[in-house]
């Protein structure tokens, strides 16, 4: 059966393969709005082109042409065109869109005038030298291609925390359905909420453990059965990933999920001090010691002081609960606990997102009435500068023509959020803003945002981000760094002077939440915590799905020990108002 991931998928493809064909920019970009309508979609679109195709085709960005091949795909499984567009081009060809530096145009060059058919085959054609002297790839680009590659290999095996999670949720309501789970949980890197996973780890107590394996092997996604036994099944995905069962007895089950949790370095730290104080802890519990006694105390029997929660394990070990994003030996063992630690219940603002007016796939009052339903106070609307092209960036006339509008929602909606006018304006490579000031005073918000000049030398970025920093009109800059998680490194500005100016100035550093980004990531958070300097934690919405995304920058700014007085984004309506007013 068709689903919507499925079909962003395809949408996406054909979007590729016309971009790198040459074709007209409207029907790229129609078909990559399509795909992102689809990722974000909560609804079925392949059950409503069966149930109701008339209301399909009432969607945002869904015309005739896009619902007439999501109904194509419902009765054939296949899209002719999809199919059609493919056969024009070598089947690794579109991969190599997904190497930073390399866009349509670069990639069509590479593979029409240098024979260049996948990522193997770059490969070599860099090593022997043959790209050299194709238009547009002269020594420096070249080097950029190959210092690409050599980032993606640093990376390998790992996939993001966005990537991640769905897996694991549907693995772990795929065993629930099972019956008989008493507790079950993720662990490992995903439940410290790192940024790139490896292993996807679940531990369960069930009445019938071998139900759970089994369930497991049988799951939907499950490509291989890599091993099993009574206590731990592996398993590889479709999507490569491996994901590991262990289940325990029940009172035991605190415990494991502390051990497999980690870090290693953390539980380091715990066994050293269990053992100062005369005790043994592992997977199976906390143990007093006995003196002379052979083997490990669960072999012997041994009845564990603290098993059962994680709580009662640091309880016992006289230390307060570690939540899990701050098990990383970065004297947690030794701090006062942080009462005010940012939470998702704590977010009550949406300060950077974007509508149908630049590259959104909701109106503003579409955007405003998701914020309300999750319970926000605040909305900031924040739609591209006139720099982003590719974005449907706003000129200075549509931009006031945008805010006007923009204040029309908010004064409908004023008894119920506070909606702001504003831009995510580029912060140019010389470090000046994409709009001049008398534009950017007319705004209630602005976010000031590096997307080009991605790869100067630290002093370069950290004079660009500087000056915005120091900007009068700006609020918050947006994804210091541009980096994309597994992707692309980005900047490597001085994180600790653009803090302690920050905080100077009274603006706040991002974090963005969307997983394909974390940036700040959770120890440049660290250092605005030491800098005293606000963070906002938002999720660069381009629609209602990207409101989800909202937990990993929760998560990544809990790593960096972010506190509610800090995070911007916690605020009461009347703090972040007047933050917001004191730069007009």
């Amino acid at each position: 059966m068709a689903s919507n991931a499925e079909l962003a998928r395809i949408f996406g493809e054909i979007a590729d393969v016309l971009d790198l064909t040459g074709a007209n920019a409207f029907r790229v970009n129609a078909h990559r709005k399509v795909a992102r309508l689809l990722e974000e979609s909560g609804e079925d679109l392949a059950g409503l082109a069966r149930t109701d195709p008339a209301r399909l085709r009432e969607l945002p960005g869904v015309g005739e042409g896009s619902a007439s091949k999501i109904e194509e795909f419902v009765r054939t499984g296949r899209i002719k065109e999809h199919d059609d567009l493919l056969a024009t081009v070598p089947a690794g060809v579109p991969a190599l869109l997904g190497i930073p530096g390399l866009g349509p145009k670069r990639v069509r060059t590479l593979w029409q005038e240098g024979g260049v058919d996948g990522v193997g085959t770059l490969r070599a054609r860099l090593a022997d030298g043959s790209l050299t002297g194709l238009p547009g790839m002269g020594p420096k680009t070249l080097k950029a291609i190959a210092e690409s590659l050599a980032f993606l290999d640093t990376t390998r095996g790992r996939i993001r925390l966005g990537e991640a999670m769905p897996i694991a949720e549907a693995m772990i309501a795929h065993l629930r359905s099972a019956g008989g789970v008493k507790r079950i949980s993720h662990a490992g890197s995903l439940r410290r909420g790192k940024e790139t996973i490896g292993d996807v780890d679940i531990v369960a107590s069930a009445a019938d453990a071998a139900r759970l394996h089994a369930a497991l092997q049988s799951a939907p996604g499950v490509a291989k059965v890599i091993a099993s036994g009574d206590t731990k099944t592996s398993v590889r995905t479709h999507h490569g990933v491996q994901v590991d069962l262990r289940t325990v007895d029940d009172a035991q089950f605190g415990a494991a999920l502390l051990y497999f949790t980690g870090s290693k370095e953390h539980n380091v730290r715990l066994r050293e001090r269990a053992q100062r104080m005369g005790m043994r802890l592992n997977e199976y519990g906390l143990f007093r010691e006995e003196p002379g006694a052979e083997g490990t105390p669960q072999s012997r029997g041994a009845v564990p002081v603290a098993a059962r929660t994680e709580e009662e394990v640091y309880a016992v070990l006289g230390l307060w609960f570690v939540p899990p994003e701050l098990r990383e030996d970065h004297g947690e063992l030794d701090a006062h606990p942080p009462g005010d630690l940012v939470d998702l219940d704590s977010i009550k603002a949406e300060l950077h997102c974007h509508t149908t007016a630049s590259d959104g796939t909701l109106e503003i009052a579409g955007m405003v009435e998701e914020a309300l339903r999750r319970g926000f106070h605040t909305i900031a609307i924040t739609d591209h500068s006139r720099s982003q092209a590719q974005a449907n960036g706003l000129s200075i006339e549509r931009l006031r023509e945008h805010a006007a509008r923009i204040r029309e929602v908010a004064a409908h909606y004023a008894k119920r959020i506070a909606v702001l006018a504003g831009s995510e304006v580029d912060i140019l490579a010389d470090g000046t803003l994409d709009y001049p000031d008398d534009v950017l005073a007319g705004l209630d918000w602005v976010v000031a945002s590096p997307h080009s000049a991605l790869r100067a030398e630290p002093a370069a970025a950290t004079e660009r981000l500087m000056a915005a920093v120091l900007h009068p009109l700006v609020h918050v800059i947006g994804h210091p760094t541009g980096r994309i998680v597994n992707a692309r490194e980005g900047l490597s500005p001085d994180i600790t002077a653009l803090a302690k100016e920050a905080a100077a100035r009274k603006v706040a550093l991002e974090v963005n939440a969307n997983s394909m980004r974390l940036d700040l990531r959770d120890a440049h958070v660290r250092l605005c915590v030491q800098a005293g300097c606000a963070v906002s934690v938002n999720t660069d919405a381009h629609g209602a799905g990207d409101f989800d995304e909202l937990r990993y920058g929760v998560a990544t700014a809990r790593r960096g020990w972010l506190g509610t007085g800090l995070c911007i984004n916690a605020w009461t309506q009347a703090r972040l108002l007047a933050f917001a007013r004191a730069k007009r």
